[in-house]
């Protein structure tokens, strides 16, 4: 059995998959791949590899952390499912962590945690004291003087705050967030959709069942 607890975590809710392993509070490695499109391929053989290089396997960890979103429709799926499958075949807890919480892990606060959302909006989130995640226009986001984020320059340029720099990478964040809500896991990890699918249903009637 090992001395500190392993916590592994990942995500895939952006055009990257993302991992780290942590063991009790030292980072053993963080890892991130860009990559538009192939998350669900390459997620398991990168934790795999991971686990390796650190002579660890499957049965040696302690939790699971997640990225929950929001962000890419399919990325966030094909996380959460690979958590909730892994927390039930190892018999150990599953957290899901959002993104913006991630992007705000280890900031002073107050800050304003905001991802571009695209067509003029961006995912946001304002911490100390906690505000609810949120889907807003670039002109209708909360004013801060510290921003995090992808549209961290954007928003602190029209408000006149500070455009920072996150305090870690974000596997590394949801996996710290993780740890420290191990003991108190909660309802399974689930993904955090702010926007509604852009998937449009098909055009064409649909066929008819002759009897």
């Amino acid at each position: 059995m090992r001395p500190e607890p392993l916590i592994l975590a990942f995500d895939t809710s952006a055009a990257h998959c993302a991992a780290a392993l942590l063991s009790g509070d030292r980072v053993l490695e963080t890892r991130a791949e860009d990559m538009a499109k192939g998350q669900a391929e390459r997620l398991f053989p990168m934790l795999e590899e991971m686990l390796a290089r650190h002579g660890a396997g499957w049965r040696d960890l302690a939790a699971i952390g997640v990225g929950i979103g929001p962000g890419n429709f399919t990325g966030v799926r094909i996380s959460v499912a690979a958590a909730r499958g892994l927390a039930l075949s190892l018999g150990v807890p599953a957290l899901g962590v959002s993104r913006l919480e991630a992007l705000a892990h280890g900031l002073p606060r107050p800050v304003v945690a905001a991802e571009d959302a695209r067509r003029g909006e961006v995912y946001c989130q304002g911490f100390g004291p906690d505000t609810a995640p949120a889907l807003a226009a670039l002109d209708a986001a909360p004013a801060a003087r510290a921003f995090v984020g992808s549209a961290a320059e954007a928003l602190a340029a029209r408000h006149g705050g500070a455009a920072l720099a996150p305090a870690m990478p974000l596997a590394e964040a949801i996996a710290r967030i993780a740890a420290a809500r191990r003991s108190t896991p909660g309802p399974r990890p689930a993904p955090l959709y702010l926007r509604a699918a852009d998937a449009a249903p098909p055009a064409d009637p649909a066929p008819v069942i002759v009897p």
